[in-house]
């Protein structure tokens, strides 16, 4: 599908860190929506008609009570976007401009949600829950204030704003997410087997594999040397 492309963010020195999830809110809001809703002393990104969505950009713990109490009543969309191609741009503080801007190494792919679905995966089954995957590319503002992470030299992470939704992916039941693997890998198949053709590290492997048990779609079968051994 073609992107949409939004407006900028704010002037240098007063970005938001929420400008990604307003993005997406305003991208995919229709009319008729409501924003923002009280429901069950919790507020939810946007009502539509009788559909709860929620946009969640990352750590699935932090929504995980909400949609245990949700689910119980109510229809969920939750929406996770993927960041397959993201562009840095780093702000001098004290020139108060953009310095320089370049696209990170590392880009993503819808089997990535793994990384976070590993915080939910038994609610994953419950018929009322929808996941929709947003493949998207993003801005990312840094500011050089030394108080940032050691791995990024003290650079901080400012903001970050949509540029780009590329593709969308909807999952609706626990066998979705299996349709996510390799499709070349054979049962049995090792976590190793499966990073190799997923060409991911093995630790995303054992987060899908681990997710996918918990759904109760693979389950283990045996060994293979130390490795468990897994079949649908």
């Amino acid at each position: 599908m073609n992107g949409k492309v939004l407006g900028g963010v704010n002037s240098i020195g007063t970005l938001r860190e929420s400008t990604l999830h307003s993005n997406l809110k305003l991208w995919y809001r229709k009319q008729g929506d409501q924003l923002e809703v009280p429901i069950e002393n919790f507020v939810i990104d946007i009502l539509r008609k009788d559909l709860l969505i929620e946009i969640q950009i990352k750590n699935f713990s932090m929504i995980r009570k909400k949609l245990e109490t949700l689910l119980k009543n109510h229809r969920i969309l939750l929406i996770h976007p993927i960041v397959q191609d993201k562009w840095i741009i780093s702000i001098d503080q004290q020139l108060n401009k953009v310095i320089r801007k370049r696209l990170s190494p590392a880009h993503h792919s819808y089997i990535d949600i793994f990384e976070e679905l590993i915080r939910i995966p038994d609610l994953i089954a419950n018929p009322n829950l929808t996941i929709e995957l947003l493949l998207v590319q993003i801005e990312e503002f840094r500011v050089n204030d030394g108080k940032g992470s050691w791995r990024r030299n003290g650079w901080s992470i400012q903001d970050r704003r949509l540029v780009n939704v590329l593709e969308r992916k909807i999952l609706y039941s626990p066998i979705d997410f299996l349709m996510l693997k390799p499709s070349s890998i054979k049962p049995p198949f090792t976590n190793a087997e499966l990073a190799e053709l997923l060409e991911k590290p093995i630790r995303l492997a054992r987060k899908m594999s681990y997710c996918l048990r918990k759904m109760e779609i693979i389950k283990v079968v045996g060994n293979k040397g130390r490795a468990l051994l897994f079949d649908y």
